[in-house]
Parts: structure tokens; sequence; C-alpha cells
């Protein structure tokens, strides 16, 4: 399949002559693993284990695990970013469209994750301009080498260009297993890993993006309001709301070498976020997690 390279961001259409169509070896693991180069994407980070992974939707609607990067550098510690100038990382879930793709970046190329979202909003928290980029320097960003970010960059590219409308980052301290969350439970962010093991917990077992609704200053995992045109404060009170059905994957035959998902069934914080199994329905995706910051200069 051959992907035009075509430039689409707030910055005008400009190609820089590092932006090249994926390499043969990334190409031809895309056609194995029966995904198209234009598919939707998502993206989840592991900062305690250093690490990017780009997943890629396939014909059955669910996401498979094409490529983990090394991350080159991340500032900060564990725990979510609070504040311009801090100096970290954020944590969290943030969706990335077009405009947030930056060629002109002074760090190779980036695209701003949009921070801050509703949540981190919420919480009064601050800063702007959190990317992934290249140039292995991070001031509170997600770095990557430049032929790591070089391929990202256009797999997202191709997948915006392909026709979805943005893709999502899950950000995480660690990968969120029971034996991690023990680990770190006398952390002070405990409780703010809290808001996001629901998340981790439906990818892994649904291998779907997940809604996510922000109210009372909480995220809220695979739930859609009662009312279609509710009036949403992220820091007030959340209007009714309910949970959706938990369509469970199953790998195909032909997938079975790859990690299973976790369960829910025994999860005893899925139980009390209400996230239960149900019939198979479509698949439906909301975010109020709001706009991304413009990214001029990164």
């Amino acid at each position: 399949m051959t992907v035009a390279v075509v430039v689409l961001s707030g910055c005008g259409q400009y190609t820089p002559a590092y932006i090249k169509p994926l390499p043969p070896e990334t190409r031809a693991l895309i056609a194995q693993k029966g995904m198209r180069e234009d598919s939707p994407i998502m993206i989840r980070i592991f900062k305690e284990e250093a690490v990017l992974e780009v997943w890629r939707q396939k014909d059955d609607g669910h996401y498979y695990l094409l490529k983990s990067y090394p991350i080159c550098n991340y500032s900060g510690k564990l725990g979510p970013k609070q504040s311009q100038g801090d100096r970290q990382a954020p944590e969290g879930f943030y969706v990335v469209s077009r405009d947030q793709l930056n060629p002109r970046s002074h760090y190779h190329l980036s695209f701003n994750i949009g921070y801050p979202n509703a949540f981190d909003r919420a919480y009064g928290r601050t800063g702007n301009n959190i990317m992934v980029h290249g140039d292995c320097k991070s001031a509170g960003c997600y770095a990557m080498t430049d032929a790591m970010i070089e391929e990202i960059y256009i797999m997202a590219q191709d997948a915006l260009l392909g026709g979805q409308d943005y893709f999502m980052i899950q950000a995480y301290p660690f990968r969120m297993t029971a034996a991690n969350m023990a680990k770190h439970r006398d952390d002070k962010w405990y409780k703010f890993w809290e808001q996001l093991k629901p998340g981790y917990d439906y990818f892994e077992a649904t291998r779907l993006q997940p809604s996510i609704l922000v109210c009372n200053k909480s995220y809220v995992v695979n739930a859609a309001f009662v009312d279609r045109n509710p009036r949403v404060n992220p820091a007030g009170r959340c209007p009714s709301y309910q949970y959706l059905p938990v369509q469970r994957f199953t790998p195909p035959p032909q997938q079975t070498a790859e990690a299973k998902p976790t369960s829910l069934e025994a999860s005893p914080l899925a139980s009390r976020m209400g996230l239960g199994f149900g019939p198979a329905k479509p698949t439906y995706h909301m975010f109020t997690l709001g706009p991304a910051s413009p990214a001029p200069g990164q």
C-alpha cells in the first residue's frame, strides 16, 4: 500500500525532508499482523518501564499491539504534572487530532498530547506544549530518538489522514497490574492512580478504546451521560450517567501468542466503578477531556 506523505497541521502544509514512508520492515510487520497502514491507532505510555506502545485497529474493531518503542528520555518522577515549569511528564487520558501534529518542531518532529485536559484543569493544573517529540531531550515531555519519532509520527499522520478524528494516548506511571498497584500502595499519588486503573483494566479486557468522562474531579470510564446534551462542569457534580456494556476481547486463534487481556470479572476496583460484562454491543466512544493546547514552537 502506498501512502502519500502529506502533513496537515496547525502549522499549515509543510513536509520536512526527513519525513519519509515507513521503513520496509515496519510496513511488512503491519501487513503481517493483518492491519492497514491508515487504520486507527492508539498509544500507551508507561513511565516506570520507559516504553511507548503503538496499537493498531484491525477490521474486527479491536486494537492489537504493533510495536513497542523505548522512551529515550522523560523528566520528573512517577506522578502527574501539576504546574508550568515543574518538569514533570503528565499521566492520564489524552487525545491528539490533526492540528496537534507539528512538523516544524524544534525537536525534530512532535505532537501535542493535549495537556491539560479537563481532569487536569479541574485540579487547577497548569502548563502547555507538552509533547511526544524527538531529540532525546525532555523538560516535561516524552522524548524519543529522532528515528523513532519519525516512525511514530508517520503512523499518527497516516491514521488521521485515513479518517481517524483523533487518537488516544493513555499515559500511565507503570503497568497497572494488581502487583504493581500493591507495590506503590504507600505512594502519595496512589489515589490518583486508582483513577487511571479502570481505563487500563478496560483496555486490557476489551482491546477497545475506552470512553472517558470527566466530572466531580474524577475520570469515569466506559460510561455515557443519560442526557445527551448535559452541562458538565469537570470540577462539579456529575450529571446522571450509566455504565456501558463491556465487550470482552477473545483473541482469534492466530493471535494466541500475544498476551491475553486481564479479566475484570474478579477486580474489586472494577466492580466499584460499575464495570461489568454484558452482551456484545457496538462500541461507544466519548471524550470530554477538552481541547489541546496549541503548540507553535515545540
